[in-house]
């Protein structure tokens, strides 16, 4: 033991061999050539052409920092979670913000929604509330959801990011007009991370100790309140700092300055879900605040900036569908369609056992039938069944976790047109209130700005085709709003 002592400062190999010559390769004499038996240097090397997983397809570029979430109000008639059970109960959490269609070498302050993903260490498992800060989405089934992120990335022909593209889609689908207006506004890029809210969008589910089921919409509301850029402002900081809202987190934190959001419910029985006036499972609207008011739960303060940002922010691993007791999914189809992409694009990346790296392990037991697999850093299970049921370990099924039965509405499966009926069809009145009624003058003239800016670079022989289809949904939700978009592009409407 004390010779080992002795050599904790000594470098080694990968399996722990001390090195002896660390920046020199062992050669054929003093000029080479040089020797492959020099296995240090195939193992540096080897390690380095490695040292890049793949990036994440969306929200490549993010920043982590850990916290901790207090209970301030009791909302145990709704939840039987574990952490929500007693007032100042506190429990440990990890937090990636991102913007989603930038690569990592992207800039910070780009127009682009912000993932705001939190991971829960509850001491019931883990349950991470996937996110952005918008509290709705451009499209609300899945299956679409790979072509729009082919018109945020690049033209396949020119690698370039390209507005054609991505006003040729949203055009041709009017349900993204509601995150289109959002966008393209003042609060289509916050100044830092610590200046923006965070939503978990989706319609989630909230069981209390009764099996009685409400639905639920989250909303983080920031502290530090909403400050953004504006649209030249922010294209002269991504030239000047591009990792802007990084180094603002990390500067912020690590001097004391621990910025907190409050989370809020909105909730909605099954009966008004029954009975209201659009589908409330449809993550393209919002649930209208003065009908569902905001409820107060706790305050989220994140408090640490990780030591290694790879080991953490890069290899963090979130999924919409860990889950704990007391909260679960809804008929969402754009969240049902999450429930499998996520958990299938951590196992590409990272591997099959992303779950055991320390960021993304949960503070409880994990006792499970799952072995093997690349990258597995545990025992194994060691020389414990592989398999269930078995004579030879007391794990047992509790029964008492089981989610209350949810009825279905039809017995008939199809594919349903994306507009879903009746309900469906209103993609206009929430943007035109948004027009006329939150947004003040320097809003609308931020927006129209912009949108006039994005549009106007449509380059294509479709050019007018597109921008007369975008300016029929403008004028469906705000006709004040497709006229000042027309003048702008001095275009005849």
């Amino acid at each position: 033991m004390e010779e080992k002592d002795k050599n904790l400062n000594i470098i080694t190999n990968a399996a722990g061999a001390p090195v002896p010559a660390y920046e020199d390769s062992q050669t054929v004499g003093p000029h080479g050539p040089v020797l492959l038996q020099d296995g240090f240097l195939i193992e540096k090397l080897g390690h380095f052409n490695r040292e890049r997983i793949p990036e994440r397809v969306v929200h490549a570029k993010g920043s982590g920092a850990f916290g901790v979430f207090k209970v301030t109000n009791d909302i145990t008639k709704y939840a039987r979670a574990s952490l929500f059970n007693e007032i100042g109960k506190e429990t440990d959490l990890f937090i990636r913000f991102s913007t989603v269609g930038g690569e990592r070498g992207s800039a910070d302050t780009v127009r682009d929604p912000r993932g705001f993903a939190v991971k829960f260490y509850t001491d019931n498992g883990n349950w991470d509330l996937v996110g952005n800060n918008t509290p709705v989405f451009f499209i609300k089934d899945a299956k679409k959801f790979p072509d729009f992120i082919h018109t945020q990335k690049r033209d396949p022909k020119t690698n370039c990011p390209d507005m054609t593209m991505a006003w040729d889609f949203w055009s041709l689908n009017p349900e993204s007009l509601h995150q289109v207006m959002i966008l393209m506004s003042d609060r289509g890029i916050p100044y830092t991370y610590r200046n923006m809210h965070g939503f978990g969008s989706h319609t989630y589910s909230m069981i209390n100790d009764k099996d009685e089921v409400v639905w639920v919409k989250f909303h983080f509301l920031t502290n530090q309140g909403i400050k953004c850029f504006r649209n030249d402002d922010a294209t002269l900081m991504s030239g000047k700092d591009p990792n802007w809202c990084q180094r603002d987190l990390v500067n912020a934190i690590e001097k004391g300055d621990f910025p907190s959001w409050t989370l809020k419910i909105q909730v909605m029985t099954k009966e008004q879900a029954d009975n209201f006036k659009f589908n409330p499972f449809d993550v393209t609207k919002v649930w209208p605040h003065n009908e569902f008011p905001l409820i107060e739960v706790g305050v989220m303060t994140l408090n640490r900036i990780p030591d290694n940002y790879f080991a953490t922010v890069e290899q963090a691993a979130f999924a919409p569908s860990n889950f704990v007791d007391g909260i679960s999914y809804s008929p969402d189809k754009m969240l049902q369609g999450r429930l499998f992409a996520y958990q299938d694009a951590h196992r590409y990346r990272l591997g099959a056992n992303f779950e055991m790296l320390p960021v993304n392990r949960p503070i409880t037991n994990v006792n499970d039938y799952q072995r093997d697999g690349a990258m597995n850093c545990s025992d194994n299970g060691g020389s414990s069944p592989n398999y269930y049921p078995n004579s030879f370990d007391d794990i047992y099924r509790d029964p008492t976790y089981k989610l209350p039965c949810q009825p279905i509405d039809v017995a008939i499966a199809d594919f349903y047109d994306r507009n879903g009926g009746e309900k469906d069809e209103d993609f206009y009145t929430q943007p035109g209130i948004l027009f006329r009624d939150v947004m003040n003058d320097d809003q609308r003239d931020q927006l129209i700005e912009v949108l006039v800016n994005t549009m106007g670079q449509i380059n294509t022989d479709k050019r007018d085709e597109i921008i007369k289809r975008q300016l029929d949904v403008f004028a469906k939700a705000d006709i004040n709003l497709a006229k000042r978009v027309a003048m702008g592009l001095k275009f005849d409407y």
